[in-house]
């Protein structure tokens, strides 16, 4: 991301600190779901935490917003660790993540386009790489725009 910029001290303890509120977050989703991945989600707090909490540009309220940088989570049985984040951010009441995979709810297993902060639905490891890339040329060369998109992948 272009405008990165290395944290101070207080902000990287903000940054810690958030990443293990994810961490606890995607832990209780995942438990009370009664299945997930709740490793693939704590491998990935801290960078999820840098990311939309340091680095992205976006309006949490407004997900589909076309200014908003566009984030792929290619690893997507990791999806627990992006609702914590979009909880985190105040996109989704906290107490929602206690409904992860359940029918009335619309926090999958992976997340799905039928979500409003989701572009690209992701399953095989990898697969949400190539749709990121083409995600990216697209905003940088026809669309020229200036929002970035970051993916994870792992």
């Amino acid at each position: 991301m272009e405008g990165y910029h290395k944290p101070d001290q207080q902000k990287l303890q903000a940054l810690k600190d958030t990443a293990n509120r994810l961490r606890i977050s995607s832990i209780q989703a995942t438990t009370a779901a009664g299945s997930g991945h709740p490793t693939s989600c704590c491998s990935a707090a801290e960078i999820m935490a840098v990311l939309f909490f340091h680095t992205m540009r976006y309006k949490a309220q407004d997900p589909r917003n076309p200014h908003n940088d566009r984030f792929v989570l290619s690893k997507g049985h990791a999806a627990p660790i992006l609702y914590a984040v979009w909880a985190e951010a105040g996109f989704l009441p906290e107490a929602e993540l206690l409904n992860l995979r359940k029918i009335s709810s619309d926090l999958d297993g992976h997340p799905v386009p039928k979500q409003a902060f989701t572009d690209v639905a992701t399953g095989s490891l990898g697969q949400g790489l190539g749709a990121a890339c083409g995600m990216a040329y697209t905003g940088k060369y026809f669309d020229k725009a200036s929002e970035e998109t970051g993916g994870l992948d792992g």
